[in-house]
């Protein structure tokens, strides 16, 4: 019979969703989803289409992960259908006991975003407890005295069910003596009286046996019964008369044991033993004690308003005759602040992305106070300072979300505490801890330590060398700071790039890949570039400027004088007459080195005469030191060396050889000597002598010969440069390199000329010279004559090789 009528309830679940409170642009909704079902639905029966009440599509149940978050396991969501299904028994006695509507209350919970639905569950009472009475019989002691209309109140019954499926009245068995009444507490619950309808006589009928009967208003109802056994006493004129029918008591919770509850008070108008009262409960009492003589109504242990809120107590006052009148006493027990607010945290976030906008839903707060009232209103808010806030989503639902922005490389994680106080006086309260740990996003570019890299290696540095190091730091974790380093661009060659530098991507170490050179490449640039890992990747540039360092590795060069092809020394024709200071020549050399390691010194190393030339020790001017005596050689040999100023320095030699004649023809005796071996035999000096002489003939003739054919053709003044210091030919003059960043105060241009053995070398100045500096222009008065052989052919023009550091 109780399950057709759990059947016919079931049949009545519903939905209690109102349109209104599903606005399609709420993230999260601000009222509750209500559901009406009976109580003691099976297990999987299923209680309403979750999903589609909240607005989900099937194919989104996968990634909303919707779940039910509540203390206990009631419900549960099908991941499939996102039906709501019972879970376990649903007991409306047991959870809710006599509360008229019983109501479960739980959130659920969708991810992916994180949002929280506010749901209940109103169970409904169903017809599954029958009215008990505490005793299957129990005995009632009547005078024959007693008066028609007499009332007794009889035993109550107990019925679990709430509502209709309540107790809702009594029967009692046919009995011409008695009658029964239905009555009803100011709380509405039912009791019986029992009335007699006839006086009684004792020794007609002594005792009598009648069934009462509860009944409740199920469909069908159900019944309890128990036996009244009442025993006819002898007569006692007078029953115990209570002052009050009913003693109504407010009693605060927590009162200790054994505080005075209520005195109750009942008289007899008999005398003797027949007036004599003793007090007693009518039902056995566990939470009070009563004085049976003074009728005073005791605790017996601490009250809880959160587990009894009110007792109603039968007291009987018996005579010594046998006669019994009773009284109810309503005990109210008053809520006293005795309970701290409970903190549940539902659905933390595990990590807080940094990059979360404010607002951002966290986990949801419940707040429960046992207590009523004002004492069980509670507030609740955060007890730090911190990026967060707590707004009130529904009664004692609090939800915690992101009040401002947050930066993980400033605050890596939160103890926030959450502060819970109830409005009692004075007020309660409670406090729990959460962390919450915020996630890293890649929000910051790697920074270089530096602004800009400035770096001296010195040249000839052994390949594979490193030269620089690049540091970047990114305060990001993981991916998003590992930092990885490479070369972008440089004013080089990007083909010829990667053979001079290279960066390690890890560690930002610059590596050379070749030896540098001062000579070739004094600097250059380049632009290196830190990026992280992130998604998508940050980047920073910085600049770096490579300087090479000059070393000592180029020694000095002589450009004048130059050797001849067969590797002797040119002749430097000096005036008899030249006064003491005379420029006689100069030697020019340079260096392809810089600074200090290209400041050149010249030295006499070894001379004919040594007093007779000076030589400038940073000019390398030759200039007579004195006036040529009679005893002094025609013909003078000066090895002047040239060194730089590195460390070690390095050297270079040059051979002067110096004829003073005060013309060509004086000066050919001289020079013919240069190339006659010593020998006694007087007759090879002669033919040595005659063919000097024939061959010098000869050159002149040429030399003639080319001046005239070349003022035929042409008027430039450079055919009369043949008669300044240094002779020229018409082969075409071999240019030497530009040395106009080395050592000399200005540019020389050295060129030669070969026709046979009749050579003609000479410098051209870039730059006019000062006074007393003409080596080799028109203002000097010295000549370079070179030495002729007539006997070799004439030959092709080829150019002169300068002399190099010996």
């Amino acid at each position: 019979m109780r399950e057709g009528a759990a059947e016919r309830r079931r049949g009545h679940r519903r939905p209690m969703l109102l349109p209104f409170l599903l606005p399609l642009f709420c993230p999260a909704l601000s009222e509750q989803i209500r559901y009406k079902i009976p109580e003691e639905m099976p297990i999987g029966s299923v209680v309403g289409n979750l999903a589609k009440d909240l607005g989900f599509g099937v194919q989104e149940l996968p990634t909303r992960k919707l779940r039910i978050s509540s203390e206990k396991p009631y419900f549960t969501v099908s991941s499939e259908s996102g039906e709501l299904l019972v879970s376990s028994r649903l007991d409306r006695e047991q959870i809710c006991g006599k509360k008229p509507v019983c109501s479960l209350e739980f959130e659920a919970v969708a991810e992916n975003p994180l949002n929280f639905y506010h749901m209940s569950v109103e169970l409904e009472d169903i017809n599954d407890h029958t009215p008990k009475f505490a005793h299957t019989s129990f005995e009632l002691q009547i005078s024959e005295s007693a008066q028609p209309g007499t009332r007794f109140i009889l035993e109550v019954a107990e019925d679990a069910d709430v509502a209709l499926n309540s107790l809702q009245n009594y029967k009692l068995s046919l009995s011409p003596s008695f009658s029964l009444v239905n009555k009803e507490k100011q709380d509405g619950r039912k009791y019986p009286e029992l009335v007699l309808e006839k006086i009684l006589d004792r020794e007609q009928q002594s005792y009598y046996r009648l069934v009462l009967t509860a009944l409740d208003g199920g469909d069908p109802p159900l019944s309890g019964t128990t036996e009244l056994r009442i025993q006819v006493t002898d007569a006692n004129d007078n029953p115990p008369v209570f002052d009050q029918e009913v003693y109504r008591v407010r009693l605060p919770e927590n009162v200790p044991p054994g505080t005075t509850v209520a005195r109750v008070t009942a008289t007899d108008k008999d005398e003797g033993v027949n007036s004599e009262i003793t007090y007693s409960f009518h039902r056995a009492e566990q939470v009070f004690g009563l004085n049976s003589k003074s009728g005073e109504i005791t605790t017996q242990r601490t009250l809880d308003f959160e587990e009894t809120k009110e007792y109603s107590i039968v007291v009987e006052a018996r005579d010594g005759g046998g006669l019994v009148a009773q009284c109810t006493v309503e005990i109210n027990i008053q809520d006293e602040n005795d309970n701290k607010p409970e903190i549940t945290v539902h659905s933390l976030l595990e990590t807080i992305p940094e990059n979360a906008p404010p607002g951002t839903l966290i986990s949801l707060i419940k707040i429960h106070d046992r207590d009523s009232g004002e004492n069980g209103e509670v507030n609740c808010r955060l007890d730090s300072e911190a990026p967060f806030k707590i707004i009130s989503s529904s009664k004692n639902s609090y939800k915690l979300m992101t009040d401002r922005a947050l930066d993980r490389e400033l605050t890596p994680e939160y103890n926030v505490t959450i502060m819970a106080t109830d409005g009692g006086k004075p007020p309660l309260s409670s406090s729990t801890k959460v962390t919450l740990h915020v996630g890293d996003v890649n929000d910051n570019a790697p920074l270089f330590h530096q602004a800009s890299y400035l770096v001296y290696i010195a040249e000839n540095n052994p390949p594979g060398a490193s030269i620089a190091h690049v540091s970047a730091s990114d305060p990001d974790l993981g991916s998003n700071g590992h930092v990885s380093y490479s070369i972008i661009a440089s004013d080089l060659e990007p083909k010829s790039l990667w053979s001079y530098v290279t960066v390690n991507a890890q560690s930002g170490v610059v590596f050379a890949q070749r030896a540098f050179d001062h000579e070739q490449l004094r600097s250059f640039q380049l632009t290196l570039q830190a990026r992280d890992q992130g998604s998508p990747a940050l980047s920073a540039n910085v600049s770096m400027r490579v300087l090479v360092g000059d070393r000592n590795d180029n020694a000095p060069r002589v450009l004048y004088p130059a050797l001849e092809p067969d590797g002797s020394a040119l002749f430097d024709m000096v005036p008899r007459a030249a006064e003491p200071g005379y420029l006689v020549t100069k030697v020019v050399a340079v260096d392809a080195d810089s600074g200090h390691n290209a400041w050149l010194s010249y030295h006499v190393l070894q001379a004919s005469d040594p007093g007779l030339f000076s030589l400038g020790l940073r000019t390398g001017e030759v200039r007579t030191e004195r006036a040529l005596g009679e005893k002094d050689a025609a013909r003078q040999r000066l090895l002047v060396g040239v060194r730089d100023g590195g460390q070690p320095p390095l050297s270079a030699t040059a051979t002067l050889l110096l004829v003073f004649a005060d013309s060509l023809q004086e000066a050919l005796p001289d020079l013919s000597d240069r190339s006659l071996p010593p020998d006694p035999q007087a007759e090879l000096q002669f033919y040595l002598v005659v063919a000097l002489a024939l061959i010098s003939v000869l050159f002149l003739l040429a030399v003639i010969l080319a001046i005239a054919l070349r003022l035929r053709h042409s008027s430039s003044p450079s055919v009369w440069s043949c008669f300044q210091p240094g002779f020229c030919s018409e082969s075409k003059p071999v240019v030497f390199p530009n040395y106009s960043e080395g050592t000399l105060p200005y540019s020389y241009n050295l060129y030669g000329a070969h026709a046979g053995k009749t050579e003609c070398n000479f410098l051209k100045c870039s730059e006019p010279l000062s006074s007393g500096q003409g080596l080799l222009c028109p203002e000097s008065s010295g000549a370079l004559f070179p030495l002729c052989d007539s006997s070799e052919p004439t030959s092709h023009p080829e150019p002169l090789t300068p002399v190099s550091s010996v």
